[in-house]
C-alpha cells in the first residue's frame, strides 16, 4: 500500500507514440457506406460536431450534401478530407489559413486539367494505332 507522501502519476505515452487519427493511415477502419451522419463523422475522427460545421465553411474540401431534413451526409472523401485537415491543424500545427493554402495547392497538384487528359488519350491512340500497324501485313 502506497504511503500519503506516494502518488501514482499518470502520464500520457510521447506524441510519437501515441495514435492521434484512427482512420488516416488505415483507411479501411472506415466502414464501407454511403452516407455517414456527423455525429458518426465525430466519433470517427475524433473531432466534435460543432467543428466540423465550423470547419464546412472554411474549407472548401469539405462539403456534405444535406437530406431534405437539412442533415448533413458525408461520404467517405469527406471523412477522408476531415482527417486530412485535422492532421494538418493538429499534428503540423498549421493555422487555418495555411491549411487551407496547403490544400489548394496540394489540389492544384493533382488536378489533371481537360488538355492533360486529351493529351494523354491522342498518345495513348498513337501507340495502338502504331501497334495496329506494325501487326498488319499489307497486301
Amino acid at each position: 500500500m502506497p504511503s500519503a507522501r506516494m502518488r501514482l502519476v499518470r502520464t500520457k505515452p510521447p506524441r510519437s507514440q501515441q495514435r492521434l487519427l484512427p482512420g488516416l493511415d488505415h483507411s479501411s477502419e472506415i466502414p464501407e457506406k454511403l452516407y455517414f451522419k456527423i455525429g458518426e463523422v465525430a466519433e470517427l475522427t475524433g473531432i466534435q460536431p460543432y467543428i466540423l460545421r465550423y470547419w464546412e465553411t472554411q474549407f472548401t474540401t469539405l462539403r456534405p450534401t444535406k437530406s431534405p431534413r437539412g442533415q448533413r451526409l458525408y461520404r467517405r472523401n469527406d471523412v477522408l478530407a476531415v482527417l486530412r485537415i485535422k492532421e494538418l491543424l493538429y499534428q503540423r500545427r498549421f493555422t487555418i489559413a495555411g491549411a487551407r493554402r496547403h490544400l489548394a495547392a496540394e489540389q492544384e497538384s493533382l488536378r489533371p486539367t481537360a488538355l492533360d487528359s486529351i493529351r494523354l488519350v491522342r498518345e495513348e491512340l498513337k501507340r495502338i494505332s502504331s501497334l495496329l500497324h506494325r501487326n498488319i501485313p499489307y497486301k
